[in-house]
């Protein structure tokens, strides 16, 4: 099954303000341009979601992805939760396993950052789909919640947009070096 890491970062690599904030996006949100948005949502048949980005767009109002199932990774009771979302509370591959034998073939995690490292300490994460936002936040929630394996990456695009937005699109590669050289001290 692939997974793919569709996500927003400032130039500094943050997802999201340290208070979880979002509103900072907003300024790049330019009507007519999608950033490939409608044709990648189309490329996806289920979605991968942790708590906290479940609770915020739960804020906004309806659950905005009715036509794909979604898995709700989340250790307490998020309460109702419309039809197409499941709460789950096994690991990243158990829930990868239960999408297969729905049929599944390629998920979009959502998020955050927490989540999007168990799937990359797992090495589930086949694609990284990575919009970045002109903007440097000084600050924030990271791209990923904390620190993990080395992992060698293969561009496979980069497209610009008349937003600001440099959007890159890495294939995981299967082959990893055990151990990369490091540049010698400067004197």
């Amino acid at each position: 099954m692939e997974v793919v890491y569709y996500v927003t970062a400032s130039v500094d690599g943050f997802i999201a303000s340290p208070e979880g904030g979002l509103d900072w996006l907003s300024n790049f949100e330019h009507a007519g341009e999608d950033h490939g948005y409608k044709g990648f949502f189309e490329s996806v048949d289920s979605l991968l979601i942790g708590r906290k980005t479940y609770d915020q767009i739960m804020e906004f109002g309806d659950w905005p992805y009715s036509e794909k199932p979604a898995l709700l990774f989340t250790q307490s009771d998020p309460g109702s939760c419309p039809p197409q979302v499941v709460p789950f509370t096994q690991s990243p591959r158990q829930g990868l396993q239960h999408l297969a034998t729905l049929g599944k073939k390629r998920a979009w995690l959502i998020g955050g950052a927490h989540l999007a490292s168990a799937f990359r300490e797992e090495g589930l994460i086949s694609e990284y789909l990575i919009s970045v936002i002109p903007l440097i936040l000084g600050g924030g929630i990271p791209l990923f919640g904390n620190d993990g394996p080395l992992e060698k990456l293969t561009l496979l695009e980069s497209r610009s947009f008349h937003s600001g937005l440099a959007q890159l699109h890495y294939r995981r590669t299967s082959e990893i070096p055990h151990e990369m050289p490091h540049p010698e001290p400067q004197a």
